[in-house]
């Protein structure tokens, strides 16, 4: 009777171990199990030059989404974002999506400025107001070596 108690307990013990690891890499992992309450824009830039997959969406220096895919238009040559919102975050069609970067050096993001109209884009549509990245490189080459 004393051993069955013990290996209930080692048992138990064992099970509440492996909820709390799976609850943990869940967690941790970013994984929703039960459905996103986001929904996909996206939004053409001449460069995205740093921004990556991942990296935040903000509005007002509030994150408000997540960079989901950036690929190549080859008819435009023009990068496409795809990225995802907080379904409670409603853009006006005339929103200006931006690539900024955080600090001098820092990691890239786009920054959303809002607009004024009342049209609102759709779920799975286009932001057409857009500001690409600025390449420190380019200004400090075309500063020094154009007269």
């Amino acid at each position: 009777m004393k051993r069955f108690n013990v290996e209930m307990a080692v048992g138990v013990f064992l099970v509440a171990g492996f909820l709390c690891f799976a609850y943990l890499s869940v967690k941790l992992g970013d994984v929703n199990l039960f459905g996103d309450d986001t929904y996909q824009l996206s939004a053409r830039f001449h460069s995205v030059s740093g921004l990556k997959e991942g990296d935040m969406v903000e509005m007002a220096g509030v994150p408000i989404g997540t960079v989901k895919k950036i690929e190549l238009d080859p008819k435009e040559y023009e990068a496409v974002v795809h990225f995802d919102l907080q379904s409670e975050v409603r853009l006006q069609e005339d929103s200006i999506a931006s690539v900024r970067t955080a600090g001098i050096i820092g990691s890239k993001y786009i920054d959303i400025t809002p607009g004024g109209l009342e049209e609102y884009v759709a779920p799975g549509g286009e932001l057409f107001e857009t500001e690409s990245a600025i390449n420190l490189e380019k200004l400090v080459s075309k500063y020094i070596f154009d007269k």
